[in-house]
């Protein structure tokens, strides 16, 4: 059996350690709130599935695709865009019975951990405030799409989210159990490496 020269294997491993997957490491990229869209949709009496959506979306997104555990996200929602389509429903969604958008303006999710579920998939658990409130929740993700913007020529991303919540857990229980308390959140969003 032929015993590789020392010089020869010093050229090999410094070969295999130059790819780039022995330089894989976490990108960060900002959200951009003109293609992120959150979308919350409930039950009303069971006859329809109304859907209310939140503009303005901020925050980053780091992704390591070598290693799940090593991703994060970060976001602000501004909970005073809340758009339901129907102006009377907008309106109460602003007061305190609702979102109280004046004492608290904004939503945020930070994630706590992000693991791989396969096939693009991952679970996001994270801490959920809404009105003041804090709560776990974990969204199931799927990631787009990872690759160089064809408009910006930047780096980018592009995730779809869902989770549901209870929402008298964050202190919005008005009409519960008529209108569910269950709510649907389902967030779309594209982000560029900074």
């Amino acid at each position: 059996m032929k015993v590789m020269n020392k010089p020869l294997l010093a050229a090999a491993m410094s070969a295999v350690l130059m790819t780039p997957a022995a330089f894989a490491e976490s990108t960060t990229y900002n959200i951009d709130p003109d293609h992120t869209s959150v979308i919350a949709s409930w039950s009303h009496f069971g006859f329809s599935n109304p859907t209310a959506t939140f503009d303005d979306a901020s925050g980053t997104i780091t992704f390591d695709d070598e290693d799940a555990s090593a991703s994060s996200i970060n976001v602000t929602i501004p909970v005073d865009t809340v758009d339901s389509y129907v102006k009377k429903l907008t309106n109460e969604f602003m007061n305190e019975e609702y979102f109280n958008v004046d004492e608290y303006p904004e939503a945020t999710f930070k994630s706590t951990r992000v693991e791989e579920a396969g096939n693009d998939e991952y679970k996001v658990h994270g801490d959920l405030t809404i009105k003041g409130t804090t709560k776990p929740v974990t969204f199931d993700v799927t990631l787009n799409k990872q690759g160089q913007h064809p408009m910006t020529k930047k780096q980018a991303i592009g995730f779809d989210a869902t989770t549901t919540i209870m929402r008298s857990d964050f202190g919005i229980d008005k009409y519960v159990p008529n209108v569910s308390d269950e709510v649907m959140l389902r967030i779309t969003t594209e982000a560029q490496a900074k």
